[in-house]
């Protein structure tokens, strides 16, 4: 009865919270009541549906019950009639019980922080990753999602070898952390004269977005330089040492920003890129000490598989992680991703499930 016991640990808890928020001297206390808020809103949607679940439970056992009781025939008929239609409800609020159990992604309401660069394909990888950050920009925009550029290094006819940007949204990483990978275009090149389909590739990194008490980083631990900002030309132009660049010395890693006209702007974008960069080493690091458990996520491979192929000759996209294919890359590419997301969605919560069953 492991089951059951953890849906009344969770009822219980429920309810000693709301028990809590009604107490003058916590509710006069604006921090411990988000905090109990927050607890509160979570636990909700399990807890009704525990509701439902004992009230169907109930239901079925009076009805049975009935069913022994009567001895009418006709009355009998329907009363099985009514049981049958009670049973058949019962395995979907169960498994509507074990998906709510399911841990939650801690990280799932996280801003984001995608990292996109030109993979094998030289200037065709810089234009398909132009294409990448046009295409979650859209799917930004159709959520009316925030987004602000970080960094770019830019080509000379509109592509980028590497675009860093943010997405400030609550559930953006729960949406957007199976992108992480390597992106594969088959197309005809803009800069291919003869008409031949070539193959370029172009990576993807999925950042949750860091908030200051999550990584501890000294002064003395840090080596800032600034420079003058590069780019196309026009309004990027910019004629002071204004972009910033900074050295975590004990890890090694690097961060630059240069999108803003102010130096204090740029610094502070990039102290916030590094403490993403930093806190996602630490997320990568403890997942690599349990591969064995996630062995076979959807949410959680390397970022050097080959995770999807968009065909545009035959305006497919294929993601082969779960075998899905598609026959609109033309909308997928236009930010249409709720599809493909809900897909890749659903089968990593069906491994999880798996595992729960397990």
């Amino acid at each position: 009865m492991e089951f059951w016991n953890k849906l009344e640990e969770v009822e219980q808890a429920y309810r000693d919270i709301e028990t809590r928020m009604s107490d003058p001297l916590i509710s006069s206390n604006q921090a411990e009541m988000q905090t109990l808020g927050k607890k509160h809103v979570e636990m909700e949607p399990l807890v009704a549906v525990f509701d439902e679940y004992k009230r169907l439970l109930r239901e079925i056992s009076e009805s049975r019950q009935m069913l022994a009781d009567e001895s009418d025939e006709a009355m009998r008929e329907m009363i099985r009639e009514e049981l049958s239609k009670l049973e058949e409800l019962k395995p979907g609020t169960e498994h509507k019980i074990r998906v709510l159990l399911l841990p939650r992604d801690k990280d799932g309401d996280r801003n984001v922080i995608i990292e996109i660069r030109g993979g094998t394909g030289g200037e065709e990888a810089a234009l398909f990753a132009a294409d990448l950050f046009r295409m979650y920009t859209r799917y930004a925009e159709i959520k009316r999602w925030r987004v602000e550029i970080l960094d770019a290094n830019e080509t000379g006819i509109g592509g980028y070898k590497e675009i860093v940007f943010r997405i400030e949204a609550t559930g953006a990483y729960s949406k957007l952390k199976y992108e992480s990978g390597v992106h594969r275009v088959q197309r005809v090149p803009a800069t291919e004269a003869s008409g031949r389909v070539h193959t370029s590739a172009a990576t993807v990194a999925v950042l949750p977005e860091a908030g200051d008490v999550d990584v501890a980083i000294r002064p003395e631990d840090l080596k800032i330089d600034t420079y003058r900002s590069g780019g196309a030309g026009g309004q990027h132009v910019n004629m002071t040492d204004s972009a910033v660049r900074i050295t975590h010395l004990p890890t090694g890693v690097v961060v630059t920003c240069q999108d803003e006209r102010s130096q204090i702007k740029n610094r502070a974008k990039a102290m916030q890129f590094l403490r993403t960069k930093l806190y996602d080493a630490e997320i990568r690091r403890q997942q690599s000490a349990m591969a064995a458990e996630r062995k076979g996520q959807v949410g959680s491979g390397d970022r050097s598989e080959r995770i999807r192929t968009y065909n545009f000759p035959q305006n497919r996209m294929t993601d082969h992680r779960i075998g899905l294919t598609l026959h609109k890359l033309d909308q997928i590419i236009e930010g249409n991703l709720d599809e493909l997301i809900e897909a890749l969605s659903m089968a990593d919560q069906a491994e999880k499930m798996k595992n729960f069953a397990a």
